[in-house]
């Protein structure tokens, strides 16, 4: 989730001197211009430089290279449905930075609001929401027949992790991140792993994730111990496109963007080496990631196409592994809720959840004061607390 960047004041003259090219920016680039990154840590990062870069991490290629992902032909309707009136919510959107929320009801649009002067045409980074993303494509391949079983052994798809700690760690334990592989994915420590990886040389043929993860030691035996490990699902977007030959982006693009019926472009962040970053850094439309919550309540059905096996979300989005926390846990890249329902979460603010018995999608974009150790997570809990009671009273009357 880091990216490479160059000092500001030599981009910063080599831009400004083309005045008119840069009248001709959008406003999303001109923003990013105003306020670019000086650290190649995105977690080092100032407040305002956050502003700026998360509505716009595709725009420069000296920031980051991505992939690009066409929209549907046909776009999946969002019928107005009833507005959903929320106490306190311009409160609750100011106190977290919120850039926009868009609320599904029965497929409807119950509620629609941005802001940090964002809007419904842009696209803000998901950072880990990718997660939950990239273990669908696994369900895509297995599908698809690419990936024959979730108990197959990791290293029979990625070569370069032969003799090492991964040997022997199936495809489920690392969904589940539970491979028993040493990892530390403190956000505010810079020697952490999570620091550390994006920014290490890769050895000579190897895939940049691939080339950390395999020097890794073993803490645990695999399948015992939930630890949680961005570069694992890392490996997973290595895993699911040597099973399938294709790039993340364009795998996405032809199992889920387009079948599920996603309205504007989206963009995805390459790594050292040119393999989309799976652990992190799609850049969508906030609708878009609503929309990707009614795939998951369809089961990743569309018409008459399972995309996913039947069962998969029966599977990925319930507890497989606990995480120490009362009323929740961890599935396959999902963090899961013992009523049912499931998160996908990304630092500073970014999510969606779901809500099958309510048939309920929040998809919110946000810049938090801190990754994730600040008074906003709890504050956006009590949030979804909040919209699953006004949806029961709907229900009550």
């Amino acid at each position: 989730m880091r990216k490479r960047t160059i000092a500001l004041g030599v981009l910063g003259a080599v831009l400004l001197a083309g005045g008119g090219w840069y009248a001709s920016l959008d406003q999303e680039t001109r923003g990013l211009l105003g306020a670019l990154p000086t650290n190649r840590d995105v977690l080092m990062w100032q407040q305002d430089q956050r502003d700026a870069a998360f509505r716009a991490m595709d725009r420069l290629p000296v920031l980051a290279v991505a992939s690009e992902i066409a929209p549907s032909a046909t776009p999946l309707p969002l019928p107005q449905g009833k507005p959903l009136t929320i106490p306190g919510i311009d409160d609750y959107m100011a106190k977290q930075r919120s850039a926009g929320i868009v609320i599904l009801q029965d497929g409807k649009l119950r509620f629609e609001k941005y802001g940090l002067g964002f809007g419904p045409e842009g696209r803000w980074t998901s950072f880990s929401v990718a997660k939950s993303f990239t273990s669908t494509l696994v369900g895509a391949a297995i599908q698809d027949g690419y990936i024959k079983s979730l108990e197959d052994k990791v290293s029979q798809y990625i070569l370069g992790l032969k003799g090492s700690a991964y040997d022997d760690v199936t495809v489920r334990q690392l969904l589940t991140m539970s491979s028993g592989v040493k990892w530390n994915e403190d956000y505010e420590d810079p020697n952490a792993d999570v620091a550390r990886f994006n920014n290490a040389e890769p050895e000579d043929g190897l895939d940049a994730t691939v080339s950390y993860m395999r020097k890794l030691p073993r803490a645990h035996p695999p399948g015992q111990v939930w630890h949680y490990n961005t570069g694992e699902t890392n490996l997973i977007g290595v895993l699911v496109s040597s099973a399938t030959k294709k790039s993340l982006a364009q795998y996405l693009q032809e199992k889920v963007w387009q079948p599920a019926g996603m309205e504007a472009k989206a963009t995805w962040l390459q790594g050292k080496t040119g393999h989309e970053i799976a652990g992190c850094c799609i850049q969508a439309a906030t609708r878009d990631f609503a929309r990707f919550g009614l795939f998951v309540l369809a089961n990743g059905k569309v018409g008459d196409k399972q995309i996913v096996p039947a069962d998969w979300f029966a599977q990925a989005t319930v507890k497989q592994k606990d995480i120490g926390e009362p009323g929740r846990g961890y599935g396959f890249q999902w963090w899961t809720y013992d009523d049912g329902a499931v998160a996908a979460q990304g630092i500073f603010g970014q999510g969606i959840f779901i809500d099958p018995k309510r048939r309920l999608v929040i998809a919110s974009n946000a810049n938090w004061t801190r990754a994730t150790k600040g008074p906003e997570p709890d504050a956006r809990e009590a949030f979804y607390k909040q919209v699953q009671a006004l949806i029961d009273a709907e229900a009550g009357q």
